[in-house]
């Protein structure tokens, strides 16, 4: 396929209606991922981020380093990643009928959210590149039938650090992984090349638009270029109920991020789902 005719095709998955299952359903399994524009009018997403603004307020400053990641604890402007959340408000939006709707049309079957959701950002002027990773490398899950759901707080462009994406990776198994300097990312792919490369597509997303991934699905981004912009977003992983977790490959991973947290002189990390 042509780099046209891909262009064009990311302009189809972007105009995806959620009502449309069957156009969901289709492009999800075939690229790994797909666009719904609009996830959360204004005013769903205005009441998300005063919630997320008020978490951030009152609750971060008290939270490990091993639930919050900075770039520099003193300047809290470099947030740029929550783990673990706990606030009641956020945490409902994991049994919101709109968020458990979609992953169960992609996913095809009943699901149900995995932990707590997840804050991320790419605060402007710092050089920090997301790299390469499968999810479900971080997840161990059988079969991978798992998703995450993740929705822009601001626009997300190639200038502020959107996602990238390698179209039908998902359909290729999990890739080798080896340990990163990344905080928050501890494992990147060990092999990515000019053919993953080849097969890349980058998502720009407005604010309230969302775009859900396979746990399979290769992805990546650029650091955030723009000076004054925030590149944030929300997310929640839902897995199908008969996802089962490979207890051995879980412990290796563990294994892997505390001794990273340990080189970074943070607290160990003890939720089941820390990347």
């Amino acid at each position: 396929m042509t780099a046209s005719s891909w262009q064009s095709l990311g302009k189809r998955i972007a105009m995806s209606d959620f009502s449309n299952h069957d156009q969901l359903q289709a492009t999800y399994a075939r690229d790994g991922f797909v666009v719904v524009r609009n996830f959360l009018n204004p005013d769903e997403l205005d009441d998300l981020c005063v919630s997320l603004e008020r978490y951030i307020k009152e609750d971060v400053p008290a939270l490990p380093d091993s639930s919050a990641f900075f770039h520099d604890r003193d300047r809290p402007e470099t947030l740029k990643q929550l783990q673990h959340i706990q606030d009641e408000t956020l945490v409902s939006y994991a049994h919101h009928k709109h968020w458990v709707k979609l992953a169960e049309t992609l996913i095809g079957e009943p699901v149900q959210a995995q932990a707590a959701p997840e804050w991320f950002n790419k605060p402007p002027g710092i050089d920090h590149t997301t790299p390469p990773h499968q999810d479900n490398y971080y997840f161990c899950l059988t079969p991978p039938s798992v998703t995450t759901i993740w929705v822009a707080l601001d626009p997300a462009t190639a200038v502020t650090g959107a996602l990238v994406y390698v179209r039908g990776s998902h359909l290729l198994g999990i890739r080798p992984h080896g340990s990163t300097n990344v905080l928050g990312f501890s494992q990147g792919i060990t092999d990515y090349g000019p053919t993953d490369a080849a097969r890349e597509q980058l998502i720009e997303l407005n604010p309230g638009d969302a775009v859900a991934h396979h746990g399979n699905t290769i992805h990546r981004a650029d650091p955030n270029r723009s000076e004054t912009r925030d590149r944030r977003a929300f997310a929640i992983v839902f897995q199908a109920q008969n996802c089962q977790r490979d207890k051995d490959a879980y412990q290796r991973y563990m294994q892997n991020v505390n001794r990273q947290h340990q080189s970074l002189g943070l607290q160990t990390a003890a939720d089941k789902n820390a990347p």
